[in-house]
């Protein structure tokens, strides 16, 4: 009813669920641990095209400290839930004081996987609407009324920059756990040496840029018969951008030896594009967006 006396698109919580599956997949043991970002990420994208109403458990933990959203919690008395049970599930009071239980403790046990907490805290909310002295309509009016007092339609849709930096910040933290889009492209993967390089590829493939992982080495120093001395292998290359990739994360003190060898290839094959991230520029990148810090071998 909300959604209709706004002209809002209304997102419900199968929608979203169909809305994910197409663009995670169906491994739900891992999606689960990593919830806030997904939705986060479909709702910003869905937010540039159209004012939402969102209807589903947990969304109130997605857009927080965020200006553009009114976060409104609906509660009953007991009674007046069993009493809307009855009538839904044509059944009796004790069925439906069972049958409420079961589902309280579904949500609470899906709320505590998805989001860490088995109940949303007060004042995650803005408003808050007690059914049991209001009607829907009336509750209706009351949210139509916060939205227009908050100035929510003149605020305009999401802007691009601001969903660009909300799915850069998701898809950071989803990377983490190797969650993907569907149909991502990526090139076969092989084991990584170091932690660093493991979440930099899965951050490739969630914007589906193609990688190779140690392609190729470069001769860089040779003996006076033309014997290979050394080599430089970058850790990553993208063929789309024909740029090579370098991740320096190991100590200050070892930093000195690759710097050597990226110089000599740049110098001995000027035409070869390479970017070098070194640790603190990569450990600011990935921390300012919500990612765990892993430990650091050398």
């Amino acid at each position: 009813m909300t959604a209709q006396k706004l002209g809002f698109e209304l997102v419900t919580a199968t929608r979203l669920g169909v809305l994910m599956k197409q663009e995670f997949g169906e491994d739900k043991a891992l999606f689960e641990k990593a919830q806030r970002p997904a939705l986060l990420s479909i709702l910003a994208r869905l937010a540039t095209e159209h004012h939402l109403v969102v209807c589903a458990p947990g969304a109130e933990w997605v857009f927080q400290n965020f200006l553009g959203v009114l976060r409104v919690r609906l509660v009953a008395p007991e009674a007046r839930r069993v009493g809307m049970l009855m009538l839904d599930r044509r059944i009796d009071r004790p069925s439906a004081r069972k049958l409420l239980k079961e589902l309280d403790a579904l949500e609470r046990a899906e709320r505590r996987r998805k989001f860490g907490r088995a109940t949303a805290p007060p004042e995650l909310f803005d408003l808050v609407l007690n059914a049991s002295s209001l009607e829907t309509d009336q509750m209706a009016e009351l949210i139509e009324a916060a939205v227009r007092a908050r100035g929510l339609v003149e605020q305009g849709l999401l802007s691009a920059a601001a969903d660009a930096q909300l799915q850069f910040q998701a898809r950071l933290q989803l990377s983490r756990y190797g969650i993907i889009p569907a149909g991502a492209a990526t090139l076969k993967r092989n084991p990584f040496s170091h932690p660093s390089e493991e979440i930099f590829a899965n951050l490739l493939d969630f914007y589906r840029i193609a990688w190779e992982y140690e392609p190729h080495s470069f001769p860089i120093q040779w003996d006076k018969d033309g014997n290979v001395l050394e080599s430089f292998t970058p850790d990553f290359y993208l063929p789309e951008f024909d740029l090579y990739v370098e991740l320096t994360t190991m100590k200050q003190s070892l930093v000195t030896k690759k710097n050597r060898k990226v110089k000599l290839l740049r110098e001995i094959y000027p035409h070869i594009n390479i970017q070098v991230f070194y640790q603190k520029d990569f450990q600011n990148l990935i921390f300012k967006y919500g990612l765990a810090e892993r430990p650091v071998r050398t």
